[in-house]
């Protein structure tokens, strides 16, 4: 099962966006643990280094929906501004909302239809008496470029692929974009005072378990330290 989920600071200030890239983190630690395959198709950074203002995700796994259950919707975290020490808000709010009715390219070279014609402009006798330039088209979405960047009609059409996945794929973003305004403006009522999940301090450990035993072994050398001293 696929899902497309976007991590959004949607409104919010700069604390939001930090706040994104910290749930992010968080949220593909559990994608792992759960076997969830995951793909970063599109992110938009933040105002400051390390600061995300949105991520939109694709995931694939049987337990996709399962896990989405306890992360859709409101996400709160609870602590003071990392950037704005005086600041009086403890509490900041982001959403994670699932992007529906809305499946990836799936770009392929042999989607691709090739046509090579006469380079155009300047450049010497070959210009006119060689096709080496190439046209490149996308036809499951009818994108196409023409590239005649070199007189080796094998290079052009290395690099007319390259540019046709860039243009397709700028389609498709441009596609998620106007979803994810849609999906905000539409979710941007969520109750904030029923997160489904929150988060407290800069480090977001607070549920972590130490399951290495490091710490209990420490202890019990420690008990058995002292064990000894009382002895002696």
């Amino acid at each position: 099962m696929e899902k497309i989920i976007q991590i959004t600071s949607g409104r919010g200030p700069l604390e939001c966006q930090w706040v994104v890239s910290k749930v992010l983190k968080a949220f593909l630690e559990e994608a792992r643990e759960n076997k969830i395959e995951y793909e970063i198709i599109h992110r938009e950074n933040g105002d400051e280094n390390l600061t995300l203002k949105s991520v939109t995700l694709l995931l694939k796994g049987n337990d996709t929906k399962k896990f989405l259950k306890s992360w859709v919707g409101s996400i709160c975290w609870i602590g003071k501004s990392t950037f704005r020490k005086l600041h009086k808000r403890n509490n900041w709010f982001i959403g994670i909302f699932e992007l529906e009715n809305l499946k990836p390219i799936d770009f392929n070279e042999r989607d691709i239809q090739f046509q090579t014609v006469r380079s155009q402009g300047s450049g010497g006798q070959n210009v006119n008496k060689v096709n080496t330039a190439v046209r490149a088209i996308h036809a499951p979405s009818k994108q196409f470029v023409f590239v005649q960047d070199s007189r080796s009609q094998l290079e052009n059409k290395r690099i007319s692929v390259i540019r046709l996945r860039e243009k397709v794929m700028g389609v498709y973003i441009q596609q998620l974009e106007n979803k994810m305004k849609e999906t905000w403006n539409l979710q941007i009522q969520v109750q904030r005072g029923n997160p489904i999940r929150t988060f407290t301090g800069t480090d977001f450990k607070k549920n972590y378990q130490d399951k290495s035993y490091k710490k209990q072994r420490n202890v019990l050398r420690n008990e058995l330290k002292n064990y000894s001293n009382d002895l002696n």
